[in-house]
């Protein structure tokens, strides 16, 4: 008889358990969110380029932020994202000079040969507002699943930099008025895990409407392709 109650009371003790720890995974489920910080590194292109304008070297991008994840389903695998981050751009380009001529900037067509060029690039620094659309496979308790964020982002200009350098001198023009100031385009990251492939395409030209090329509107717009990484 004392046996029995022994095991009678072991069992109820295991099933209270379980339903302590089945209680506390309903709450931990019940807040669940992806919250995360966000780190990516992308190759800068421009999109658009007009004619004779090219590409060299390794145009980088940096960028970092966080994003507050918001559920919209049950199971809490689908979420609408907004965060705040910082981005910085280098674009290298080739036979188009960015100076000042008259208190004025102007794009002038070169051929870099001719100068024996070290260095012709313009950076852009931007604070930036990304809203996603989340889908992920996803609980509680498993931090390694596949991921697909679609969403928009909006970037302001803090800075701009324009860099030239060349046996005949060097050019360096700082916050120029012929950058937009409002850079926005659509984006999308999607893998498993800690890897995950990234994309930026700019729906709007990085320089204004009254930039122009030899006669042309400089309709350049920026892509940018790379790795983003999500820290919990």
């Amino acid at each position: 008889m004392k046996r029995h109650v022994l095991l009678l009371l072991g069992f109820i003790g295991v099933m209270g358990f379980s339903q302590n720890d089945n209680t506390d995974l309903a709450e931990r489920y019940k807040d669940y969110r992806e919250d995360q910080f966000y780190a990516s590194v992308t190759y800068d292109l421009l999109n658009d380029k007009p004619s004779g304008i090219s590409q060299n070297g390794f145009s980088a991008g940096f960028h970092f932020g966080f994003i507050r994840d918001m559920p919209i389903n049950k199971r809490r695998n689908v979420a609408i994202g907004i965060g705040l981050g910082i981005s910085g751009n280098s674009y290298n380009q080739k036979n188009i000079l960015i100076q000042e001529v008259d208190n004025e900037v102007v794009f002038t067509a070169i051929d870099e040969d001719d100068y024996n060029v070290s260095k012709n690039k313009f950076e852009t620094y931007l604070i930036e507002v990304p809203f996603e659309i989340r889908w992920r496979t996803s609980t509680a308790t498993d931090y390694n699943f596949w991921r697909i964020y679609t969403g928009f982002k909006v970037g302001y200009l803090v800075q701009s930099i324009a860099k030239f350098k060349s046996d005949l001198g060097d050019v360096k023009i700082s916050n120029s008025d012929r950058f937009e100031p409002l850079q926005y385009g659509l984006t999308l990251s999607a893998g498993y895990g800690t890897w995950n492939f990234h994309m930026y395409y700019g729906l709007n030209t990085i320089f204004d409407k009254e930039s122009t090329f030899n006669g042309n509107a400089l309709d350049t717009k920026a892509i940018k392709l790379g790795l983003m990484f999500y820290i919990l």
